[in-house]
């Protein structure tokens, strides 16, 4: 009786915790890590980011099977997304051309179907000008075209190719969550002025 008290009270909490927290990674919210620059300003190194799963489609864990697709990601969308030339990472990048579009780069200013769009999240810093033109190219169906925010500084679309939706892409990014040094470093009271606390909690757009 004592064992099964204890299984009841103890151990079947825990379980059911688990899963439920496997659950919400699994099909609801996921937090990523940003590694690198490619995404400054909006987003920094060392920013702990929640990704939103739901919203682009329940996938079957380990398939490519996914159902329920409440909304496709729209331009501007910031995406993690599986990296195409290598399924073993994950990648964040922003979504700037939709299936079915023409995109072409002009000294930096980007046109979808040959029309100026408006893009208040480009961010230049070297004058790199193997990078200011780009395309034109259609984007498959089924596919979009992203790149990084710091456009100087970005492994994106222009270099290796699109994004399948269905099976590449794992969310869409909403909220900083934590930004500063990593968790288990942070017990460390001469690191606590290292966190960007001004970051946490701030929306991602």
């Amino acid at each position: 009786m004592e064992r099964k008290k204890f299984i009841k009270e103890y151990v079947e909490p825990i379980v059911i915790a688990v899963l439920i927290a496997l659950f919400i990674r699994a099909f609801i919210v996921q937090a990523f890590k940003i590694p690198s620059s490619s995404m400054e300003p909006t987003l920094l190194v060392g920013d702990h980011i929640l990704v939103n799963k739901f919203i682009c489609g329940i996938r079957i864990p380990y398939t490519n099977i996914k159902f329920f697709q409440y909304k496709k990601p729209g331009r501007g969308d910031i995406i993690v997304f599986i990296f195409p030339k290598d399924r073993s990472k994950d990648f964040i990048k922003r979504v700037i051309g939709l299936e079915g579009e023409k995109v072409e780069i002009i000294n930096n200013n980007i046109y979808v179907n040959d029309k100026l769009m408006n893009d208040p999240w480009g961010h230049f810093i070297l004058a790199r000008p193997s990078l200011e033109d780009f395309g034109p190219i259609k984007i498959p169906e089924g596919s979009l075209f992203v790149m990084g925010d710091n456009r100087d500084n970005s492994q994106d679309s222009r270099f290796w190719g699109f994004v399948n939706i269905n099976n590449d892409v794992i969310g869409r990014a909403f909220v900083i969550y934590y930004s500063g040094p990593n968790f288990w470093e942070i017990w460390k009271i001469w690191r606590w002025g290292e966190i960007k606390w001004r970051r946490i909690g701030k929306l991602i757009h």
